[in-house]
């Protein structure tokens, strides 16, 4: 699966009338749901008012996918940014450090697919260029 995560996510967002919930957008942080999971991966499904991001964080050893549904979104890296509007995405693997952001105007719909399933993240903080770990959140327990 993990060669195909950005395709799997493709397919996900061309039926959106067979998600088992439909995006909700609240105003304080971003919603989140998860769509699917299997042996070997899972799919969220995020939205994204204006100023909304994901702070730095790894998938703590899961290799992902991000497809933008509708809207726009940058990705930051440690080495540098890129934006991803509508039916662009992009994929990464077990080691990727990031975080996202939608820095448009109006809100945006995103899906993620991890493999496999996450069952942790680290945060981290860019302190004078640098990543330093900032706590380890962990599936069940933390979200």
């Amino acid at each position: 699966m993990t060669a195909d995560l950005l395709e799997h996510a493709r397919r996900l967002a061309a039926h959106p009338g067979r998600w088992p919930v439909q995006p909700r957008f609240d105003t304080e942080e971003r919603w989140y749901a998860r769509l699917s999971a299997g042996p070997d991966h899972e799919a969220w499904l995020l939205t994204w008012q204006p100023g909304h991001d994901t702070e730095w964080h790894d998938h703590g050893g899961s290799a992902g996918a991000f497809l933008v549904v509708s809207g726009r979104l940058r990705e930051d890296t440690p080495n540098g940014s890129r934006r991803l509007t509508a039916d662009m995405g992009r994929q990464f693997g077990a080691r990727h450090i990031h975080r996202v952001i939608n820095d448009g105007a109006a809100p945006a719909v995103s899906l993620h697919v991890y493999a496999p399933a996450l069952t942790m993240m680290t945060r981290y903080d860019m302190i004078g260029g640098d990543l330093r770990v900032r706590s380890v959140e962990r599936a069940g327990a933390d979200w």
